[in-house]
């Protein structure tokens, strides 16, 4: 087609209204679906970000935890063989 002026091109031969709604429309939604995923993004971020640093603390709980442990286990051994090296010297002190 050939248009002979700005305002016959807009016109669209009397389905302007249409095509440039059309476009106006498609321009629209491309604009919000990128501002909505930026959004989700953001979200998906933030909720990563939290719950990322909640396993570490836990993590870390569960690591302070578990060296609290060994360090009891290996005070409870070293106080078995404290005892039972008392009991020895006992023994063979009586004996």
């Amino acid at each position: 087609m050939n248009w002979s002026s700005w305002t016959e091109f807009f016109a669209m031969g009397g389905y302007g209204v249409y095509v440039w709604g059309s476009y106006a429309v498609t321009f629209a939604c491309v604009i919000g679906e990128i501002l909505l995923i930026s959004k989700r993004r953001r979200t998906l971020v933030k909720r990563y970000g939290l719950i990322h640093d909640s396993d570490t603390e836990e993590f870390s709980d569960i690591k302070t935890v578990q060296n609290t442990e060994k360090a009891s286990d290996k005070k409870e051994i070293s106080d078995a063989k404290e005892i039972s090296n008392k009991e020895e010297i006992k023994n063979e002190t009586t004996s």
